[in-house]
């Protein structure tokens, strides 16, 4: 894993008696301020992932609104969760310019305004633009940096960390969904989705928090600069003090000339006053071009970063375990959302909904899934244990539970496979640790958004598809199993990845041996 002394939570400090670099640990890693980042990105959790699985509340107001087809009106919530994941890798670059406290707290201003303006919806398309894309791009630009700081701030406890702060998604469904069908009832759904507009505005304080880990740069040129002027001040000082041949004070002729050596201090401070007035203009000008030319190195380095993450020599593609990670991710979250959408319609068929009105199985993996992150976390965490296999044999055990799903005609076998599926898919908290165990963590960001774009494609693409399939045979069994299918596809690319490792282990020597 390629990582940098910054990146691991180490600090050099300069030892002026022996001249020797010294390792000293950071605190922040793994305590202190890591868990105020866990903090916010479970409130970021709960504000973005919480609503948008709660917006099947705002869906049926929206068909009684604007009388418009059930497959049209859910293209809004749809794309509102794909394009929050697509627009990744298009946020991996604002994180390399700018860094993922101000793309956090940009893209808190530009969910709360997509959920302001889509209040004033006229019809579904209107919604389309301020709550699909301009809502859902301001949620990707919180989402990928509240995942990235937890991933920078922990390393011991980085599955139990993510775990954690992924929850957050859980107990924001509940919440949220309380929070909404309250407002709706209250106030109406424009109403509602304008406070919930302000609601959002708490995002750019969890951007807030999400405080830069090195700052040993800042602190090293404050102190440099604390230096120069006591340095200059002493001289100033010094020079005011008469000396003689030998290089002594003389003490009497300096209580005798003090006042002339105060009228000196006052006249040299007195140019410096003009001084500074006469050239406050070209001073301010050089100050906004430095500032210029910085936020123009800025870009351009933080653009090179991500352009080679992509496309140059050093490109993420050219990790073939990584391509077959992404293989997978393209075909893994539908498998977790076609159940929440379809579930409903699954149980009017079998007759249950009297069963499940008294304890919903979409709410059974809710809850399971909660503990399954927090569960799965801690085992992944263990010196023995490998957090690959953990997130392999959890995909495993997701897959069979989606192949027998449609087998299950009574309440209690569905409750069962519900929450086998609610548990297993806690490995979405283990996506990040993997992924930066694949890449390094300096080029996490941009490999995430990577991953997060493949779900969000399938997240977009899975239940239409799901529900087209249902439309031809007008059952949902077959969704179901062509879902499972491909998924399993994608857990064979995943099982081949040491036969992929032992190959490259292979071929490195014998490049290094022809150079």
């Amino acid at each position: 894993m390629c990582t940098t002394q910054e990146d691991i939570g180490y600090d050099f400090e300069d030892d002026s008696k022996d001249k020797t670099k010294t390792l000293k640990p950071n605190p922040n890693i793994d305590g202190g301020w890591a868990w105020m980042i866990v903090l916010s990105s479970f409130l970021v959790h709960i504000l973005i992932m919480g609503s948008q699985m709660a917006l099947g509340i705002l869906n049926m107001e929206w068909l009684e609104e604007f009388s418009q087809s059930r497959g049209l009106t859910a293209w809004v919530s749809s794309l509102s969760m794909g394009i929050t994941l697509i627009v990744g890798p298009f946020i991996g670059l604002f994180i390399n310019t700018c860094g993922c406290r101000k793309t956090a707290i940009i893209g808190g201003i530009l969910n709360a305004l997509g959920w302001v303006l889509s209040a004033y919806a006229s019809n579904v398309h209107y919604l389309f633009i301020t709550f699909g894309v301009t809502a859902g791009v301001g949620s990707g630009m919180v989402y990928l940096p509240a995942v990235v700081m937890v991933g920078q701030y922990f390393q011991k406890r980085r599955a139990l960390a993510q775990g954690l702060s992924t929850t957050g998604t859980g107990f924001g469904t509940f919440l949220m969904t309380v929070l909404l069908k309250y407002l709706c009832k209250e106030f109406g759904w424009r109403n509602a989705m304008f406070i919930q507009g302000a609601v959002s505005l708490n995002l750019c304080v969890c951007g807030a928090l999400m405080r830069p880990l090195s700052s040993k740069d800042a602190n090293e040129k404050g102190v440099e600069r604390n230096n120069s002027e006591d340095y200059h001040a002493k001289a100033l000082f010094h020079s005011a003090k008469p000396i003689k041949s030998n290089g002594v004070v003389h003490e009497e002729q300096e209580e005798k000339e003090g006042p002339a050596n105060v009228n000196v201090l006052d006249n040299v401070q007195a140019m410096e006053c003009k001084g500074k007035s006469r050239h406050g203009k070209n001073l301010y000008a050089l100050c906004i071009l430095k500032r210029v030319s910085q936020l123009t190195v800025t870009i351009k380095n933080g653009f090179g970063t991500w352009y080679s993450s992509y496309f140059g020599a050093a490109s993420l593609f050219t990790n073939r375990v990584f391509v077959a990670f992404v293989f997978w991710a393209l075909f893994a979250y539908s498998s977790f959302v076609i159940p929440f959408i379809h579930l409903p319609e699954i149980v009017k068929q079998y007759n249950l909904s009297t069963q499940n009105d008294l304890f919903p199985l979409t709410s059974i993996i809710a809850i399971v899934h909660i503990f399954g992150k927090v569960i799965l976390g801690i085992i992944s965490d263990l010196p023995c244990i490998s957090t690959w296999n953990v997130f392999l044999i959890a995909n495993f055990t997701l897959v069979i539970c989606i192949l027998i799903l449609p087998l299950m005609h009574t309440y209690v076998g569905l409750a069962m496979v519900c929450a086998l599926i609610g548990f297993s898919s806690g490995y979405f908290s283990l996506m990040p640790v993997v992924t930066e165990d694949l890449v390094g963590i300096e080029h996490l960001a941009n490999a995430y958004g990577i991953i997060i774009c493949a779900n969000g494609i399938s997240a977009l693409l899975g239940p239409p598809f799901a529900g087209w399939i249902y439309d031809i045979t007008q059952k949902y069994d077959f969704s179901f199993y062509i879902c499972g299918l491909l998924y399993m596809v994608g857990i064979i690319v995943l099982l081949i990845q040491p036969c992929i490792q032992k190959k490259q282990s292979k071929d490195q020597p014998t490049d290094n041996t022809k150079v």
